[in-house]
């Protein structure tokens, strides 16, 4: 019986990563994600009932579009794949099945499913268009401040802990307002601070601190191979076009998803 349930969540998972391809690629051009029907970014052709399927879809098309011909970029099938399966690893390291399932696990399940649509939708526009989309973070926001009234209030965890968090939120929203934008263009520097408050109240100081060592590990390792690359092709790049390659965001995102799983294996195998 948990086999049709992990067949659910994986299938579940698939519709998520179609619907994060699709605001990856929309929220930053500022265009309706819920409203507006999927259309064709080459032709605008709308696409019908049958071009929408995960996966099936892009496997019974051979990549193409329908209308145009135009090639789909493979991007979209992997992170379609990825996320389902993404849903499933958590799914089985949160022990959900049939026999135990319980109100608290659906609803920590869902806390964590809104959790990854924030950190994948962060990761994915900043890999793209190296920005942290405000909209996003005040999802994340909102989100983590209802994760803490749930925690403080089902749970009856600690409220201090959550109010330094509440704390930091506003300090880092003065601080933009006040004097970060004179010195961070787009307020990336602000996006970053909001996504690891962001990141510490879903999956505490451990698991991000973490994800912050590994991330200025993986930077720095992308900043010397740039380098070398750099040299072989006898052309010097300037700092701030270096710094629009990096795309921290990214990187945090991905660590603290791997983190995340990681801890709650080590967890549930010990």
């Amino acid at each position: 019986m948990d086999l049709i349930l992990f067949v659910l969540i994986f299938m579940i998972g698939t519709l998520f990563g179609s619907f994060y391809t699709l605001a990856v690629y929309r929220i930053p051009k500022r265009q309706d994600i819920i409203r507006t029907h999927s259309y064709c970014p080459n032709c605008d052709h709308k696409l019908g009932f049958l071009d929408l399927f995960p996966i099936f879809s892009y496997v019974c098309l051979r990549g193409k579009c329908r209308y145009c011909q135009h090639k789909i970029r493979p991007r979209y099938l992997i992170l379609e794949i990825l996320s389902g399966i993404l849903f499933l690893i958590m799914a089985i390291l949160m022990k959900l099945s049939l026999e135990t399932i319980t109100v608290t696990k659906i609803v920590e399940y869902c806390f964590i499913v809104l959790y990854l649509t924030f950190i994948i939708l962060i990761a994915g526009i900043d890999k793209e268009n190296k920005k942290i989309d405000k909209l996003v973070s005040v999802y994340g926001i909102v989100i983590s401040i209802m994760y803490m009234v749930y925690l403080c209030i089902v749970e009856e965890t600690n409220i201090y802990r959550y109010g330094i968090y509440l704390g930091l939120y506003i300090i880092i929203l003065l601080l933009d307002t006040i004097t970060l934008r004179k010195f961070a263009k787009n307020s990336y520097t602000t996006g970053i601070l909001f996504m690891i408050v962001t990141m510490v109240s879903f999956t505490g100081e451990y698991i991000t601190a973490n994800a912050i060592l590994f991330t200025l590990l993986a930077i720095f390792l992308y900043l010397f191979l740039y380098k070398i690359k750099e040299r072989k092709k006898r052309k010097k790049e300037s700092d701030k076009e270096i710094s629009d390659s990096l795309s921290i965001g990214f990187f945090l995102g991905f660590f603290n998803v791997l983190m995340l799983v990681i801890a709650l294996w080590i967890s549930n195998y010990q």
